[in-house]
């Protein structure tokens, strides 16, 4: 008579030591993955697009033959210490909430009298793009450091937030995808990848603190909007367009999450 309790209570501790065991395994490869990410720390690649960017800023080119040291990035004109820390904010000469590469777009249009149309359109590993992704580089590296101090208070920068948060939770595409499915819940991983809670501040912070970022696998430095790019590809949904009002408003969505966080860019990435 007592033969289905003992049944039933075998498989509980087998239950049990299974789920311990697949914790501890869990565990273990959390562990592997954390060091392998401290081991690339060492001798970032990142720091050469820092270099290149830095000369980028200060080179003369364009039809106005100037370089973009009075580039207005929301500190002042030629204000680059800490001005990444606070983007995407409203700049009140283009009435827009911008980013630092739409940003850069706008000086460098301003500025230096560069149509910036085939910038636009140019894929990202396109020679046409490498400037926009050294000077994310180097501009980002300025605020490495510093808190993630993003503004919501004019009514543009609350808006765009808006609308970043809506579209993380868009479902759409072939495979009713959103940002969502893959950074809308904590503790996920696919493969070795951890998938930050990007409507947590910590995990808002793991995915915008680290970016820009030179990814190992590809022997290539990323900007942001190349990031949100790929994450795009990967929901298989159309190509966003570069710098666009979209791409900007999920780069609002995970800064504002990020405010108090501390800036570790440029990061590396497996």
């Amino acid at each position: 008579m007592r033969a289905p309790h003992i049944k039933a209570s075998l498989f509980v501790v087998i239950a049990l030591a299974f789920s311990v065991s697949s914790q501890a395994q869990q565990d273990s490869t959390s562990a592997g993955i954390e060091a392998y990410r401290e081991a690339l720390q060492d001798g970032n690649p990142a720091d050469l697009y820092v270099d290149s960017g830095a000369e980028i800023w200060k080179k003369k080119a364009g039809p106005k033959e100037a370089s973009l040291e009075k580039c207005d990035l929301g500190l002042g004109p030629g204000k680059v210490k800490g001005a990444y820390a606070q983007l995407p904010r409203y700049f009140k000469d283009t009435n827009k909430v911008q980013d630092l590469e739409s940003r850069l777009l706008t000086c460098m249009e301003k500025l230096q009298g560069v149509d910036t149309t085939e910038i636009v359109k140019a894929a990202f590993s396109s020679p046409k793009k490498a400037d926009l992704v050294a000077l994310s580089a180097y501009i980002s590296a300025e605020s490495k450091g510093m808190k993630v101090k993003v503004s919501l208070a004019h009514p543009k920068e609350r808006q765009m937030y808006d609308l970043g948060r809506r579209l993380f939770y868009y479902e759409a595409g072939p495979y009713d995808f959103a940002c969502a499915t893959c950074h809308g819940q904590d503790g996920k991983r696919i493969r070795l990848q951890d998938l930050p809670y990007i409507p947590s501040a910590e995990g808002a912070a793991k995915g915008w603190t680290t970016w820009p970022a030179y990814r190992v696998s590809s022997g290539q430095m990323w900007s942001m909007q190349w990031r949100i790019n790929d994450c795009f590809r990967q929901q298989r949904f159309p190509e966003p367009i570069y710098a666009s009002d979209v791409t900007v408003a999920i780069s609002s969505f995970m800064a504002g999450n990020s405010n108090g966080s501390v800036m570790q860019t440029p990061g590396i990435k497996r």
